[in-house]
């Protein structure tokens, strides 16, 4: 009968990695690319629409960059004063940008001609957006306290919104219904208007009934695309606003040290992620409002935004750092013909010809010569190669086998599958027996560090049960052997104490569960 070799079991250990599967995903958006501006980046704002470009504005212009290749396609610099939140049509084709004269221009993407201008603020303009549902409508918020719904064909307001008393600095047209906008300002509070009737339906924050907030300013203001929910940050507080409810504050997140100043969703609004003045993004998970994930910058973040098919984090600082995260995606060989292949590709081939690359790859494997069938193939079977513990148990060398498992390099999943060989040959006693101080010394150390790993503990306590039954007679001959039972003895009555007090704990938290059953009940 053949020898056997030795079985390694694998047991159920927790991960070692501090990165579950969430954080593993948004930690795939690496490759960091650091552009230098010269001036604070206040916006930035992906395409919806394919190759997804992103509009970054800082000082006086607003740049288109490319995502392949992060490099500046087109520069929009016909402003007077500091250009505020470049916003790309859903299309991709127009933009528009305020600025600080309260001038807001609307320009065409590829030849940066000024197609419209809408002249009525009288303080900066810090947001203009395109609606999603009414792509000919503008959305402009300023500091002279209104906001405006602007008609791009006539040039003219359709709605002014004159509710808020301080600073505009927020907007949004909701993405389930095109009449209804939520603003948020410095005076604290974060209001719904409907454009059919021109008034405030809903005020959120100090102003509202339930006096949710204090008096810091309101940064950001966001819909959920569903349109029930808003999120506001004032200060370094995140909070979610109810509007079926009335506008009730359902949750408050402080996970910030400093003030937030920017909100963004992911692609399909599962996650959000906010950028503060502490240098850090948090991504929150929309189901429990905690934080899934943390990404840290090297300056205070002023903006965020991340690209619609969830490949690009593009995040503006207030030293003119623009940073640029991207996942990298694999190209599978199907995708990669796909792009290649077009109808003119397809008509010129014709249904005769192979599809585009067949017949040019050769495979790495040659086909082998067949003989006649009447021949006799002998086959041969590849030897399996025994490890160095295996050899020394088949010769029953079990000291030796050992004695090859306890350096350091050897998994403790090997080492104790073979003491647990060893056990099962009735081999231990002999493998520990007639060892000094120097070959007891890897046995010794090899239970100190184990003895409270719940996958070996029991096997080590046997383990220690026989060493010190054969090695008690010697104790105070060797300073080193001694101090290592010393340890073993300090961990073990330390484990002790902890599975004690582990105990104590468990039974407070039953009577506690157990109280509270009760009062539910009655």
């Amino acid at each position: 009968m053949d020898y056997q070799p030795v079985v390694v079991t694998s047991h159920p250990r927790p991960s070692t990695s501090k990165h579950n599967a969430e954080s593993r995903y948004w930690r795939q958006l690496k490759h960091p690319v650091f552009i230098k501006e010269y001036a604070p980046i206040t916006s930035i704002h992906f395409s919806p629409s394919k190759p997804h470009r992103y509009a970054v504005t800082a000082a006086t212009r607003v740049q288109i960059y490319a995502p392949r290749t992060q490099k500046i396609t087109k520069t929009i610099s016909r402003f007077k004063d500091v250009a505020r939140s470049g916003n790309i049509r859903p299309d991709g084709k127009l933009v528009v940008a305020g600025d600080d004269s309260g001038l807001i221009q609307v320009f065409d993407i590829n030849s940066r001609a000024i197609l419209r201008t809408f002249d009525s603020h009288k303080q900066p303009v810090h947001v203009t957006k395109f609606s999603t549902l009414s792509p000919s409508q503008v959305l402009s918020c300023s500091d002279d306290t209104t906001a405006k719904i602007w008609d791009v064909p006539s040039q003219s307001p359709i709605s002014t919104f004159a509710s808020h008393t301080d600073y505009v600095r927020s907007g949004q047209i909701s993405t389930s219904n095109p009449h209804l906008v939520l603003t948020g300002s410095y005076d604290s509070t974060v209001r719904l208007f409907d454009s059919r009737s021109g008034r405030c339906e809903m005020v959120m924050g100090e102003s509202s009934a339930t006096g949710a907030t204090g008096s810091a300013p309101v940064e950001q203001a966001l819909l959920f695309p569903s349109g029930t929910i808003a999120l506001s940050s004032a200060g370094p507080i995140i909070r979610i606003w109810d509007i079926v409810s009335g506008g009730r504050c359902i949750r408050a997140l402080s996970n910030h040290q400093k003030t937030v100043t920017a909100l963004a969703f992911d692609a399909n609004a599962g996650r959000i992620l906010t950028g503060s003045l502490d240098q850090m993004v948090k991504v929150y998970d929309v189901s429990t409002y905690k934080v899934v994930h943390t990404m840290r910058y090297p300056a205070p973040i002023l903006c965020l935004a991340i690209s619609p098919d969830e490949t690009h984090i593009a995040a503006g600082m207030s030293d003119g750092t623009l940073s640029v995260r991207r996942r990298q995606l694999k190209i599978t060989q199907t995708t990669a013909a796909d792009l290649l292949r077009s109808s003119t590709f397809e008509s010129f081939l014709g249904a005769s010809h192979p599809a585009l690359g067949e017949g040019t790859v050769r495979g790495k494997t040659q086909s082998k010569p067949l003989g006649s069938v009447d021949e006799f193939r002998v086959e041969s079977r590849r030897v399996k190669r025994l490890r160095d513990y295996d050899k020394l148990l088949k010769s029953f060398k079990y000291s030796a086998a050992l004695d090859s498992v306890l350096r350091k390099q050897v998994p403790p999943t090997t080492t104790f599958s073979l003491i647990q060989e060893l056990i099962h040959r009735d081999g231990l006693r002999t493998a520990l027996s007639g060892r000094d101080d120097v070959l007891l010394e890897p046995v010794l150390r090899l239970l100190v560090k184990y003895v409270t790993d719940p996958r070996f503990g029991e096997m080590v306590c046997n383990i220690a049960s026989m060493v010190i039954e054969m090695y008690s007679p010697i104790l105070g001959q060797s300073p080193l052997i001694d101090s290592l039972f010393l340890r073993l003895q300090k961990k073990v009555a330390a484990e002790i104490r902890f599975q004690k007090e582990l105990v104590k704990t468990k039974g407070a938290l039953a009577m506690i569960f157990a109280s509270s059953v009760s009062v539910n009940e009655t």
